[in-house]
């Protein structure tokens, strides 16, 4: 059976969805340390939360990037990302999905969550047929994750550097055993049918979208 084009892949559990991010020692250390981020993570930048382990691997070049160091896995409350996704507008122009490209840009300006779909990563961070959801919060949105959302944030980078071990010594069995448990998540068809393009046509639109400067 054929992968969809798009579909929230995630660990989940019965009230919460892990996500991550990867951020500076500055930041990211003192997270961990108390369940919250820090003066220092602001609250008014766009911020971008990825369901997706691998893409954070690619972004993040699995945790050596510079300033994205500290990979953090953050656990949130299901009410609160589908909040998000409810309150999100594609970061894209779809012919199509939405009236025209001005109600389209009203949307984007007015709406503090934003969608992309990137294409999601095998171990050797190589671009998947499919694609993996990417959350930008902002306004609103940002201000609920930090201060309502997080139950738990995570260290994970030593995790990210033995699974990259693994796959730089070939052991790509060992490394994928070791990876998060992502599974689809159940989002409502309507919610799906309103943030997957190929789903509001009725087939497989193989056309990406997204793109732009994440953290």
């Amino acid at each position: 059976m054929e992968e969809p084009l798009r579909r929230i892949r995630a660990l989940h559990m019965v009230s919460t969805i892990t996500v991550y991010q990867a951020y500076s020692h500055e930041i990211g250390l003192p997270a961990v340390r108390d369940g919250r981020f820090p003066a220092a993570w602001k609250p008014d930048r766009m911020t971008w939360i990825k369901p997706s382990f691998m893409w954070m691997m690619y972004r993040s070049g699995w945790g050596m990037k510079e300033g994205q160091e500290t990979v953090l896995a953050v656990e949130i409350t299901r009410e609160g990302f589908e909040w998000a996704l409810q309150h999100a507008c594609l970061s894209r122009y779809e012919r199509g999905l939405h009236p025209d490209r001005a109600t389209w840009q009203r949307d984007l300006k007015h709406a503090p969550a934003r969608v992309q779909w990137d294409p999601e990563r095998d171990l050797h961070l190589r671009p998947l047929p499919h694609r993996s959801l990417q959350l930008g919060l902002s306004g609103e949105a940002s201000a609920r994750y930090a201060d309502e959302w997080i139950v738990s944030i995570k260290h994970v980078t030593p995790l990210a550097t033995e699974i990259y071990a693994l796959v730089r010594d070939g052991e790509l069995d060992s490394a994928a055993r070791l990876l998060p448990q992502e599974q689809e998540y159940p989002a409502s068809a309507e919610l799906l049918t309103r943030l997957c393009p190929d789903r509001q046509s009725g087939h497989m639109n193989r056309s990406g979208f997204g793109g732009g400067s994440m953290r």
